[in-house]
């Protein structure tokens, strides 16, 4: 299930910042402490506030205990647009919890106005994300988008998958 991020999910951005490519994705630093894991909580709780779209911890729904985060990142939103982001905790993986996640991001997506297309940028070696992508109803658009995106302080090519809100064309 998503829910708000919260303090207690310190402890699993610690586990996601383990992670050598996570860190380069975002704002949580590799093998975060404490308490930047807990900046890290600050800053994803000021993200609807600051418009830059909607954050969410990943949780159980057995238990509520938090094993991943993704965002729905608004930037684009008056071209009727958004992009998605998710990562599972390594602790949490390969149990189709990301898919799952992703396609309750997707769900709660249209219930957001003028939004018609949500993206995902997936580089093109990364067949899990891919797999995740294909299972949560993503299509495969276009081509590599060379140089598309900055990971790590370089521009990296992109694979694009997107989702179109259900009944709209995208001509």
């Amino acid at each position: 299930m998503l829910r708000t991020v919260e303090t207690r999910d310190a402890s699993m951005a610690q586990s996601l910042s383990t992670d050598p490519y996570v860190p380069q994705t975002g704002s949580l630093p590799g093998n975060a402490t404490v308490q930047e894991a807990m900046a890290w909580v600050g800053r994803q709780q000021k993200r609807h506030a600051e418009g830059a779209g909607f954050s969410f911890t990943i949780a159980r729904r057995s238990d509520d205990v938090a094993i991943g985060h993704c965002g729905l990142w608004l930037k684009d939103l008056d071209e009727g647009r958004a992009s998605a982001g998710y990562a599972i905790a390594p602790f949490a993986r390969r149990r189709g919890y990301a898919a799952e996640a992703l396609a309750a991001l997707t769900e709660f997506a249209w219930t957001v106005p003028g939004l018609h297309l949500v993206e995902l940028f997936i580089e093109p070696w990364n067949d899990p994300s891919i797999r995740t992508a294909e299972r949560a109803g993503y299509v495969r658009k276009q081509g590599l988008q060379g140089r598309h995106r900055k990971v790590g302080g370089e521009r990296r090519d992109m694979v694009l998958f997107a989702s179109v809100r259900p009944g709209h064309s995208t001509r």
